[in-house]
């Protein structure tokens, strides 16, 4: 067992602990490139101020190896006293200001900060260290660029969660000893820990849970990064009866050094990094539910109990978020899609939507608006077949990289794959006869039907499905038309969210992934086209390291929504492995064959998912141009009841979908339903309005209420929802003014 930030001696080992916990006050400040102190009782005088963390420090480490030894820590002591030293010779260490400080030996990211001000080292949470994100305690022994990161930093709020996370199954298994802990990642706004525990946990135990762990940050446990053995860790972990934590540590490749996190007497496999003691993480935490889950994500294997929670650095903004969650329970489209009577879901096609009658006309008018646009810009749309051999998903790459996430069938001997996306089949067709350079750029657009194979337990509702239908579309072109095409679609993206209401957007660079194609060559010239592209269109781009595709880089367009929360979406991908994969040549200006460059775009993504984006965005309101019913006529009494089917011709005549309810029920029961239903305009009818041949104009309001605007002639009420629909208005009161003629 090894001690990642063990400088040398225990006693440096303390010194390393009691700066990364707190501050320095009391300590020597050392100006940049001085020598530092180095005898014994010098650091002993500085250590006083601190000794109850020291003294908690000391136990965390070397008890369990003097005292009581634990089974898997077999001679702790040994390894911690052949612990390498920090190194001889002087670190230069570059900050974020250009500022560099010189240190005569190795050094921490907290004497680092120390060594800045007192201040910082208080605040200080980890450290990047040349980019990467790091322990604060972990030993520098090399020059290098380093940046501290506090509460301030984008950072920490990762940190903060994963260390939740911890505190969590730490006081879970303190309340119920016997509990298995798994796998609890840090994840979007917050964090999950899942158990394997007989007896399900319940929403009271959830509060207890809540209590043991702010107990548990009071108590402020150095964590503490350790290195095992494999084979020791393994049984270890088995001697506790964590079987699930034995079967991950033992899939570590032989001779693979273990990532053991210490909090107190908790012990965790983990890479880390983590905050410095469990007293750094804010009590800016909840808890929020408990939820099924399967071993690895498998329904195949034991089920397990999930706890998510929340963690934010402050209070603050912990109450922000749970407010926000409130508005987006509300606002939440499986419920409304059901109240909306839009679509459902069922077990028999679980990740496949069911499109009820309205549904289904909100996805055409979806699809029949970026029809238009996309011919407008001169797109041309083909259909590819769903299946496609083994051999084409082999050509392109698919088959390395994406084979867990497909689909497959057999047939006459040949293994076949539903798509997973359009790209190959749209290469096959771009293939169809010799390309010349004046042909170029060539937008080929698909409302393509795509499957991808996602686990049972990552479903949920429209957001994230099975089945689904892409606005894909692939722009083969020359290396100089990228800017221009780059321009162009991103112009045509932000000009189609604005149509839709998200005006609030922000441009990812997603660079080269880990898991990819092609060679470091052709990456090095797509990420450069990109990057010059966006420049000279003037977007603005934040770095999303490593989240490009495996095929090239990307841009990745994230949206805003009403309630503050961020969605990608729309993708512009620059891809020169694709076109060389599978062959696709043009014939040059110079009668040579040269490849294009296949540039990957799509606006909404997929239909499905932006449909429920909508929805929520708009909480169910949609504006008068999406709604699947944009008017309902309305009869006060039967003898209504022709007057209103006239009404009804006349708004269908001028293209407005819309229904007429002559059912003998009150008016108030009508226009509570056709709300509830979210329809954002009702014509209502009786006696009045068939002596003056008017309608009474109503408009959605809140909760189950409609606004009345007054009685209008026909001829006016409909101009003005004529005119809304073409303006595309996403504010339905705007109405007023078209029926006052203005």
């Amino acid at each position: 067992m090894n001690v990642e930030h063990s400088p040398g001696t225990p006693y440096e080992c303390c010194i390393i602990a009691l700066k990364v916990g707190g501050s320095t006050k009391g300590q020597e400040q050392v100006s940049p490139g001085a020598a530092r102190e180095k005898t014994p009782f010098a650091g002993a005088l500085a250590l006083v101020p601190w000794l109850d963390f020291v003294v908690r420090v000391y136990k965390a480490f070397f008890q369990r190896a003097i005292i009581a030894p634990e089974k898997g820590t077999v001679e702790a002591l040994d390894h911690v006293a052949r612990a390498p030293q920090a190194g001889d010779g002087p670190v230069r260490i570059t900050l974020p200001d250009g500022s560099v400080r010189v240190f005569d030996r190795g050094v921490s990211g907290g004497e680092i900060a120390s060594d800045i001000a007192a201040s910082l080292a208080k605040a200080a949470l980890a450290l990047r260290v040349d980019g990467a994100l790091k322990d604060l305690a972990t030993i520098i022994d090399r020059d290098a660029e380093v940046a501290i990161v506090t509460t301030r930093d984008k950072d920490a709020l990762e940190l903060i969660r994963h260390d939740a996370a911890h505190v969590m199954a730490e006081a879970v298994q303190e309340l119920w000893p016997g509990t298995q802990v798994t796998i609890g990642p840090a994840i979007e706004n917050g964090f999950y820990y899942d158990f394997a525990r007989a007896e399900p946990f319940t929403p009271e135990d959830l509060p207890k849970i809540e209590q043991r762990m702010r107990e548990i940050v009071d108590r402020n446990e150095p964590i503490i990064r350790e290195e095992w053995e494999r084979d020791a860790a393994v049984e270890y972990f088995k001697g506790r009866g964590e079987h699930y934590k034995a079967e991950l540590i033992a899939a570590i490749p032989p001779g693979e050094p273990v990532s053991i996190y210490r909090q107190g007497n908790w012990l965790d496999l983990c890479r880390g990094p983590h905050l410095p003691s469990t007293g750094k993480l804010p009590k800016a935490f909840k808890l929020m539910k408990v939820a099924g889950s399967y071993w690895r994500g498998d329904s195949r294997n034991a089920m397990l109990q999930r706890i998510y929670g929340t963690a934010w650095t402050s209070k603050a903004e912990l109450d922000a978020h749970l407010t926000m969650l409130e508005e987006a329970e509300k606002r939440d489209h499986r419920r409304l899609g059901r109240e909306m009577n839009l679509f459902h879901f069922q077990e028999e096609a679980a990740g496949s939507v069911f499109w009820h009658p309205h549904g289904w006309t909100l996805y055409r008018v979806l699809q029949d608006y970026m029809r238009d646009r996309l011919e407008a810009e001169a797109y041309v749309e083909v259909r590819t077949p769903q299946l496609f051999d083994r051999s084409l998903w082999e050509k392109s790459g698919h088959w390395e990289k994406f084979r867990e996430h497909m689909f497959t069938a057999e047939s006459e001997d040949k293994i076949l794959a539903l798509k997973p996306m359009n790209c190959p089949g749209h290469v096959q067709i771009y293939k169809q006869g010799i390309k010349s350079y004046r042909d170029l750029p060539l937008r080929m657009a698909e409302f393509g039907s795509c499957h991808r194979n996602e686990p049972s337990g990552a479903l949920h509702g429209l957001m994230r499905v099975r089945a689904f239908t892409q606005d894909d579309a692939h722009i083969f072109c020359t290396e100089e038309q990228i800017t221009a095409e780059t321009l162009a679609f991103c112009d045509l993206l932000r000009s189609i969210y604005a149509d839709f209401g998200f005006t609030d957007i922000v441009v990812k660079f997603s660079d080269r992934p880990t898991k990819r194609a092609g060679a470091d060559e052709i990456w090095d010239k797509a990420e450069s086209a990109l990057r010059d592209a966006t420049a000279q269109a003037g977007i603005e781009t934040i770095l999303n390291p490593g989240e490009g595709a495996f095929y090239g880089p990307k841009l990745e367009f994230v949206l805003r929504d009403a309630i503050g929360r961020d969605w990608q979406l729309g993708t512009l991908q620059v891809d020169f492995v694709l076109p060389e994969r599978l062959d696709a040549t043009y014939v040059g200006e110079d009668g040579g064959k040269h490849r294009p460059v296949m540039l990957h775009r799509a606006v909404l993504g997929s239909f499905e998912r932006f449909t429920g984006i909508l929805i929520e965005h708009y909480a169910g309101r949609l504006p008068m141009w999406l709604a699947p019913v944009q008017v309902v006529v309305a009869t006060i009494t039967n003898e209504a009841d022709d007057y209103a089917a006239r009404v009804l011709a006349a708004l269908r005549d001028k293209g407005l979908r819309a229904d007429a309810d002559l059912r003998n029920e009150k008016i108030n029961y009508k226009v509570r339903e056709h709300s509830l239903a979210k329809v954002p305009y009702m014509f209502v009818v009786g006696r009045q309005e068939i002596e003056i041949e008017k309608v009474n104009v109503r408009v959605l309001g809140s909760g189950s209420q409609a606004v009345s605007l007054g009685a209008h002639s026909l001829e006016r009420a409909i101009g003005a929802l004529v005119e809304l629909r073409r303006e595309k208005c996403s504010r339905d009161i705007a109405i007023g003014p078209y029926l006052q003629g203005n």
